[in-house]
């Protein structure tokens, strides 16, 4: 899962300096047990505080200590208002799981963190998909690095992210809040995401398990999944996050995958997690997620979350009593925890305090600007960017005075922002005259356009968890803005030189893209927006993004639309008849042209790729910047695979790697993408196995999936 290397000399040294102290701030492990031995007590008492044994004896010497009330207890947290006060209360964690005083076992404490720590006031990171964007596995680990390292200061020990859901429908409102709709793109940013937070000592918690598609009828949709798209489209994320990345705990989510309850799923959490992956972390509930007492303990869950509905005392001494489940499978999930626990040194250090008001934040601010302008998207440019210091600018919206983000778990409060206003104004100078209009009247905002040389129309959706968009237009995506595509028409009628910035959770429908001349996707941008917005448009940096998501022209372009079947469902069933035909490979399949395609975006350079060299094991291309300025490049790698038969069909093509490199004006680097034979293989249901087919591999290499610069072809081919 390792992809092309490179990194824009300005973004590695910006993260370099960001990410610095977060590093040096973790104490070494051999140091954090020295000093905090105490917590779990006197080895010769407690011989399970013995540092030098292995998690497992470790686990294994405690266990055999703890009373059966005491081994249930630990099977659920205890904070069932944690969750819901989060967002407003810098000493609400999550979760808790209480511990156990009498043998030393420390508390556990949690806190939501995909795009920030929702703890009272964090550091506002751009959204998740951002991230994506920016095609950076470098910048991922910066991410959950940056992350960890907040919520350490905030006093918790696991982190529930990242969020690796591979994208079905862009109409789920948590579009914002994962990687997008390729699974290794969301596989090979999720490692370095968790690897960059767990070295700053706290464990993370990769979601959600196995499936999870939609926030409509989330709580009991049944989802009906074919084992190869289950294999090659929603698991490679998490397999990743176990096998590359030691993820300490994967939560299971909501809902039933062919009939099993999510958090009871003994196939997929038995047996693919554990038995074929290797998983040794301990699983969590999402909240409320667990189903049933019984079902929960024999399928693979081992902590409910937020405290013990069905993990509770009476239900599980009843489940045994009535032998429906083993006392051994209750010692198997308090021994998993435990585990956890030790591996990760919890018991061996004093607990972190919650405490951020003497801790210089100044790396997570710069940390969100670097992460943002990497990953803001320039869709399309008619010359009009980088600005040419204009003489007086027009900002059109309300988000230019505000900074807009997701709702839900992934909600963060900022100390601080930063607004597109403020960045724009400060950058432009004094030379600049910049007037603001909210947008609400559009023949205001029109005259407030017409009287500026140049136009910046800030468009937004809106969206969550909880509720699913009812369309992808953005009346949709955001009704209490009113009708903002037509007030894009009438400010671009009112001034020829008008830019869009779309900050969005997702894609949205742009029919007035032909009406602009710069159109700009900022994402949710997390609060150093204006300063990240204003070197990208300046041209101070180059814009980095690249689409993680197809933009469609029309509504019943996107997948799964048109069919009440595929989704939203039918009686709270949904059944993925599409199979592996998801996001670009859905518009691939069909020969649908999308307004912008997966993996596209424009530099304000140009770039041209020769000399390709592909074998089994790697493929190698030369970038050469083309044009006048220093530039971010992101060649990306596809395969289309051969279909060993009828019932196997294959997508024109699939990412198997990406690299981001700058380069100054002549100047070339060679691009290598390792591959190894899971690059080339299916999931063949008959074998259950990964197979290789026989036939021709062609192999493209290019600025977008839509945009193939060099072929080859590997294999038997005519």
């Amino acid at each position: 899962m390792r992809p092309g290397r490179g990194l824009p000399a300005a973004v590695a040294v910006a993260s370099a300096l960001a990410l610095a102290p977060l590093v040096t701030a973790a104490s070494a492990p051999g140091e954090a047990r020295a000093a905090a031995a105490g917590r779990c007590g006197d080895p010769a008492r407690r011989p399970w505080c013995d540092t030098a044994l292995t998690p497992d004896r470790r686990a294994a010497l405690l266990l055999a200590r703890m009373t059966g009330d005491e081994k249930i207890s630990m099977l659920a947290s205890d904070d069932p208002l944690g969750g819901p006060l989060g967002g407003f209360s810098e000493n609400a964690h999550a979760d808790t799981a209480a511990g156990i005083d009498r043998l030393g076992v420390p508390p556990v404490r949690m806190a939501d963190g995909p795009a920030g720590v929702r703890q009272g006031r964090a550091t506002a990171l751009p959204a998740p998909i951002a991230l994506a964007a920016a095609f950076d596995p470098r910048v991922a680990r910066l991410y959950g690095g940056t992350v960890a390292w907040e919520a350490r200061h905030r006093g918790n020990d696991l982190v529930f992210g990242p969020t690796v859901d591979v994208l079905r429908t862009p109409r789920n409102g948590r579009t914002f809040e994962g990687f997008g709709e390729d699974p290794y793109l969301s596989a090979t940013l999720g490692v370095p995401w968790i690897q960059g937070a767990q070295a700053q000592g706290v464990m993370t918690s990769v979601k959600h398990m196995a499936v999870y598609a939609q926030e409509t009828d989330r709580l009991s949709l049944g989802m009906n999944v074919d084992p190869r798209t289950l294999r090659e489209i929603y698991l490679p994320p998490f397999e990743a996050a176990v096998k590359d990345a030691g993820a300490a705990t994967v939560m299971c989510g909501f809902g039933r995958l062919n009939g099993r309850w999510a958090c009871q799923d003994g196939a997929v959490l038995n047996g693919i997690l554990r038995s074929e992956w290797g998983f040794t972390g301990f699983v969590p509930s999402d909240h409320t997620a667990a189903q049933d007492a019984a079902g929960a303990a024999n399928g693979g869950l081992d902590m409910e979350l937020p405290f013990g509905m069905k993990y509770n005392g009476l239900l599980l001494k009843l489940a045994v009593a009535q032998k429906k489940v083993t006392q051994a499978a209750i010692d198997g999930h308090v021994r998993n925890i435990l585990r956890t626990m030790f591996r990760f040194g919890v018991f061996d250090r004093q607990a972190y305090p919650n405490d951020l008001s003497g801790a210089d934040r100044t790396a997570s601010r710069n940390a969100a600007r670097v992460i943002e302008e990497g990953a803001i998207t320039l869709l399309k440019n008619d010359g009009v960017l980088p600005l040419q210091a204009p003489g007086s600018i027009a900002l059109i919206g309300r988000a230019a005075r505000q900074s807009p983000s997701g709702f839900g778990s992934a909600k963060v409060v900022p100390f601080a922002t930063v607004s597109a206003q403020d960045g724009l104004s400060r950058r432009a100078g004094s030379g600049t005259r910049v007037t603001y209009h909210d947008g609400d009247d559009h023949r205001g905002a029109a005259d407030t356009a017409r009287a500026a040389d140049l136009a910046i129309v800030f468009a937004t959706d809106s969206q969550g968890e909880f509720f699913d968009k009812s369309c992808l237009t953005l009346r949709c995506g955001e009704p209490l803005r009113g009708d903002q595509d037509g007030l894009i028409s009438e400010v671009a009628k009112a001034n020829p030189n008008t830019i869009v910035v779309l900050n969005t959770g997702g894609p949205v429908l742009t029919p007035w893209a032909g009406q602009v001349r710069g159109i700009v996707e900022a994402w949710y941008p997390g609060q150093e927006a204006g300063d990240a917005l204003a070197r990208v448009l300046y041209g101070d940096v180059d814009p980095g993004g690249r689409l993680p998501v197809t933009f469609p022209v029309n509504e019943n372009d996107a997948p799964a639309s048109g069919n009440p079947a595929q989704y939203p469902g039918l009686g709270k069933n949904t059944t993925f008849s599409e199979g592996v035909m998801v996001g670009y490979r859905h518009y691939d399949a069909k020969g649908i042209t999308p307004r912008f395609p997966f993996g596209h975006g424009l530099s304000y350079t140009t770039f041209a790729y020769s000399g390709l060299v592909a074998t089994s094991k790697s493929v190698q291309v030369t970038v050469t910047n083309t044009g006048r300025r220093t530039g971010v490049a992101v060649p990306q790698l596809y395969i289309g695979m051969p279909s060993p038969g009828l019932e196997v069909p294959q997508p024109p093509r699939q990412l198997k790697g990406y690299a981001k490199v700058t380069l100054a004006p002549g100047r070339s680097a060679k691009v290598t993408f390792p591959l190894s034979s899971r690059s080339f293989a299916y999931w063949n249901e008959k074998a259950k196995a990964w197979k290789v087919a026989a036939g021709c591999y062609k192999i493209m290499v290019g600025e977008s999936s839509r945009r193939i610069a060099e072929s080859a072809a590997l294999g038997t081919c005519r």
